[in-house]
């Protein structure tokens, strides 16, 4: 954004565009501004702040999809990003005069890539310069304490929300691991061919189940007829039956 302001030598654009995209931590600002808990991890200001994230993005991005697929990056990232926002604006109420009042950046959203990488392949290794090749458990818990530990002297309203993307992208695998896919209702928005799959399961015609024919039993149609000529005999006296009427109840009480 300041590359854009210095370019046109105008800074004014630059203030509204980022009043506009940042999310405000103040409840009054961010009521008149909702879509800054969206629009501010896809904003940056910094070349080096977007750049540092971009990388990061990419080597993590790419584990993650190697294991997970590639429908699950850009959910995952807004799913992070939402929750860093969300801890960000709740911070308010415990920082409030020790936090700035708006925001912007992708570190949250990456921070949650970043751990969720760690925790679906803790062992993994990476090489690092000067550090040689590191376990991605234990880059990620580094990351977390670092943040921590700063968060006295550094920007504590960042930092939170670092916290809540590294905590989303943990919860997510876990819960991911047990069953459930937190992604899976900004999968179906976001890919064509996941809608349509589900349209054709929807859609497919079930076969109709033939009406199921109840056969009776020679004996219980016998034992019916019986019962028929019982109640007529006990109405009508054994006269009342006809010459076939007796012949059958003759019949029958031979067989009995």
């Amino acid at each position: 954004m300041r590359l854009i302001a210095f370019a046109s030598k105008q800074p004014t654009p630059f203030i509204w565009a980022y009043d506009q995209l940042a999310i405000h931590v103040q409840p009054g600002e961010f009521i008149m501004k909702p879509w800054g808990l969206i629009t501010y991890m896809f904003t940056h200001v910094e070349v080096f702040h977007i750049l540092f994230n971009m990388i990061n993005l990419y080597w993590f991005g790419n584990l993650f999809r190697d294991f997970l697929g590639n429908k699950r990056v850009l959910p995952l990232y807004l799913l992070g990003g939402i929750a860093g926002g969300v801890l960000y604006l709740l911070s308010y109420f415990l920082f409030a005069g020790y936090i700035g009042i708006t925001m912007v950046g992708a570190s949250a959203a990456v921070m949650c890539i970043l751990v969720a990488a760690a925790t679906l392949m803790p062992n993994y290794e990476i090489g690092l310069l000067f550090l040689g090749r590191v376990k991605l458990k234990w880059l990620a818990i580094a990351l977390v304490v670092l943040g921590l530990i700063s968060i006295p002297e550094g920007n504590i309203g960042g930092v939170v929300a670092h916290m809540g993307g590294a905590l989303l992208g943990f919860l997510y695998v876990r819960i991911l691991q047990s069953g459930t896919d937190l992604c899976k209702p900004l999968i179906w928005l976001f890919d064509a061919g996941t809608r349509r799959e589900h349209r054709q399961q929807t859609q497919k015609i079930k076969p109709k189940k033939s009406p199921l024919k109840v056969v009776k039993k020679a004996e219980d149609n016998s034992q019916s007829r019986l019962d028929q000529l019982l109640d007529k005999i006990n109405e009508k006296g054994y006269q009342s039956l006809s010459a076939e009427e007796k012949a059958w109840l003759d019949k029958v009480s031979k067989e009995n």
